[in-house]
């Protein structure tokens, strides 16, 4: 059984940092990526980026420069660094699993953890 659940959010200042994790379960012993979603009060699922089982990582546009996300196997946790924080940051964050490569597609995605807030104050 396939079990994600992210921790790490909270309410930062603009400018500063954030460092989110998901640990899962019942992934490893196949090719698998792990993506990092958010949604913000009224607005659309929005992909942030994501890594795959040899570590390669995508990142949307939006966000690419200002997060790193990275995964430590011996652990099975996934990080998203977040650097730089804006207040339209602000949003609920999402880690997904789905099998094979990364996509920014959030319907592809099979496994959904319950989320974790992160609010951006000016």
């Amino acid at each position: 059984q396939v079990r994600l659940v992210e921790s790490g959010g909270g309410l930062v200042q603009a400018g500063s940092s954030l460092r989110l994790s998901c640990a899962h379960s019942g992934l490893t012993s196949s090719p698998h990526s792990i993506g990092w979603f958010r949604q913000a009060p009224g607005q659309e699922r929005e992909f942030a980026g994501g890594i795959n089982w040899l570590g390669n990582t995508a990142y949307a546009d939006s966000v690419k420069g200002r997060i790193t996300i990275s995964r430590d196997n011996g652990e099975n946790t996934v990080y998203l660094q977040m650097n730089s924080l804006k207040p339209e940051d602000t949003a609920v964050y999402y880690c997904a699993a789905k099998w094979r490569g990364v996509v920014a597609d959030a319907t592809t995605y099979t496994y959904w953890g319950q989320g974790t807030q992160v609010t951006v104050s000016f």
